[in-house]
């Protein structure tokens, strides 16, 4: 494995964001030590290293839902990685029963919207 990833920014982990190779959809985010990275390269399928559980684990190696990987890239600062999956099994990632982990909306003001309001409320 390319030693030149950058582990030590986040103290052994790089965030790994997994996205559906299909459509594009940002399914998950999880964090891989060498390890989780190594076995996800070499053996084809998304591991991750639980940060509360402090052990590696496959994505789906219980409920049969896998993240087949595509392909994988990283960022221009090599601490960051992305994952491009085909999802297997019923095609749901999120331990909450939906295929993305991404399901929550937020409220956040657009810069059109912000622009409009009077200065002291900016």
């Amino acid at each position: 494995m390319n030693a030149e990833f950058d582990f030590d920014k986040l103290r052994g982990l790089l965030p790994a964001v997994v996205q559906d190779s299909i459509d594009g959809e940002v399914l998950m985010v999880g964090f891989m030590n060498r390890q989780a990275l190594e076995r996800t390269l070499e053996g084809g399928y998304v591991t991750f290293f639980s940060r509360t559980r402090q052990k590696l684990w496959m994505k789906g190696e219980s409920s049969g839902n896998r993240l087949r990987v595509v392909s994988a890239y990283t960022d221009c600062d090599r601490d960051t990685l992305l994952l491009r999956v085909e999802v297997e099994g019923a095609g749901v990632v999120c331990h909450r029963g939906t295929r993305s982990c991404f399901t929550e909306s937020i409220p956040a003001r657009t810069p059109e919207a912000t622009a409009s309001l009077p200065k002291e409320t900016r």
